[in-house]
């Protein structure tokens, strides 16, 4: 029988571990879920999401620290938007497995 080989090298592991990490807090997700939509501000991020502009602004730096959201400045505005379309393609997953997730628990 011949030995079988881990499908993924390490490295890979670790990268996608931190992709997941950055899926795994309601206010990421949340936020992400937001700017799919379309730039926003983190004062108008802040009124739609129900948090905090500061606690806005440290969830708005861990996706800007794992590249899944970036920048722009505009005077003295700065406004933040998905960076990678892989993001918002893992989204739409989640989203769509939590639903049907909700629907098998509606039929148990």
């Amino acid at each position: 029988m011949e030995k079988r080989k881990l499908p993924i090298d390490c490295e890979t592991a670790e990268q996608m571990a931190w992709a997941f990490q950055g899926l795994g807090d309601a206010t990421r997700i949340k936020l992400i879920a937001v700017l799919i939509e379309g730039e926003s501000n983190v004062t108008d991020l802040a009124d739609l999401v129900g948090v905090s502009q500061s606690g806005v602004s440290h969830q708005l730096r861990v996706l800007r620290n794992l590249r899944f959201v970036s920048t722009r400045r505009e005077g003295q505005q700065i406004f933040y938007r998905i960076d990678d379309e892989h993001i918002t393609d893992l989204y739409k997953l989640a989203y769509a497995h939590s639903g049907h997730q909700l629907a098998e628990e509606e039929n148990v």
